[in-house]
């Protein structure tokens, strides 16, 4: 099946709560890019998405985190594409040492994860 993925850092834009926290909606908003990517590389479609069925925040994310948004199909109907995603913290500021410094982990965090459908109707499925 298809796989994406993005990685991008949270801004102090990103930021919505005290402490440079990261609202847990970025994540979501990462995982629509995913899926409208996977639709494309499926179907040569950018479909719809119908709706999450699952989603766990798992880990906080602050403004300097770097994300890695990925995602995947995992099962495929008519019309219907279900995915699943995982949002993981790859990098992180290290303030503590210099405004500049940050540390590439080791061992990832995963922050989100979800699951959700999406649906290309038939009519503009180019691809299959």
């Amino acid at each position: 099946m298809e796989k994406s993925m993005i990685r991008l850092r949270m801004s102090a834009h990103d930021a919505h709560y005290g402490g440079n926290l990261v609202d847990g909606a970025r994540m979501l908003q990462l995982f629509g890019d995913v899926a409208t990517e996977l639709l494309i590389q499926h179907d040569g479609d950018e479909g719809l998405f119908a709706g999450y069925d699952n989603i766990e925040f798992l880990a906080p994310v602050f403004a300097g985190d770097y994300i890695e948004a990925t995602g995947e199909i995992v099962k495929v109907g008519n019309s219907s594409r279900k995915m699943v995603f995982e949002a993981k913290k790859v990098i992180r500021p290290r303030t503590d040492i210099s405004e500049s410094a940050a540390d590439f982990l080791e061992e990832p965090i995963v922050v989100c994860r979800a699951s959700g459908t999406c649906v290309v109707p038939k009519k503009c499925q180019r691809k299959g």
